[in-house]
C-alpha cells in the first residue's frame, strides 16, 4: 500500500484528539459534545425515518449509556412494521431521556492491560442481565475506580 500523509494537516504531540465523533486522550474516552449539541435542539421525531435517524446516532454511543437498550425499547418497537407512528409520554420521556444521558455519558477509561479487570454483574436487575467492566487505576497520582464499558442485555 502506498499511504501518504499531508503534514500541513498532521497534528503531533497532542493531549486530545477529536475523531470518530469522540474526544480521545491518553488515559480517556468521551462523546464529542459538538456532536451532541445538533441533536439537543431537535424537537421530537415526527416520522419513522426522523426517530431511524435519532435512533442511529444514538446507538453509535450505546456503549457509554447505561441502560441503552432498556431505555430506547419503545422507541425501536415504534419503528416497526404495522405500527402507528405515536408519540406517546412513555416514548417522549424516552427520547427526553436519551437526549440526557448523551450530555451526561460518563467518560470511559482505557484499559491498562497489566492491571487486573473487576467485571460488576447484575442478574437480578429486572430489565435483564446487567455488566460493568472496570478498573483501578492511578491517575494523576491518585487511585481511581473507572469504567471500561457498560452492557445490559433484555
Amino acid at each position: 500500500m502506498n499511504l501518504k500523509i499531508l503534514l500541513k494537516k498532521c497534528n503531533f504531540g497532542q493531549q486530545e484528539l477529536l475523531a470518530l465523533g469522540h474526544k480521545f486522550s491518553c488515559l480517556s474516552l468521551a462523546i464529542d459534545q459538538n456532536k451532541v449539541t445538533a441533536v439537543l435542539q431537535k424537537p421530537v421525531p415526527k416520522s419513522i425515518k426522523e426517530m431511524q435517524s435519532f435512533l442511529g446516532f444514538a446507538s453509535y454511543y450505546r456503549k457509554q449509556i447505561k441502560n441503552f437498550s432498556h431505555i430506547t425499547t419503545s422507541l425501536y418497537k415504534l419503528c416497526s412494521k404495522d405500527v402507528v407512528f405515536e408519540i406517546t409520554k412513555e416514548r417522549r420521556d424516552a427520547y427526553e431521556r436519551i437526549k440526557y444521558e448523551l450530555t451526561n455519558a460518563p467518560v470511559l477509561i482505557l484499559p491498562d492491560f497489566q492491571l487486573p479487570f473487576k467485571l460488576c454483574i447484575d442478574a437480578a436487575c429486572s430489565q435483564g442481565l446487567g455488566e460493568a467492566l472496570q478498573q483501578r487505576q492511578i491517575v494523576y497520582g491518585e487511585p481511581r475506580e473507572g469504567v471500561i464499558a457498560t452492557s445490559l442485555r433484555n
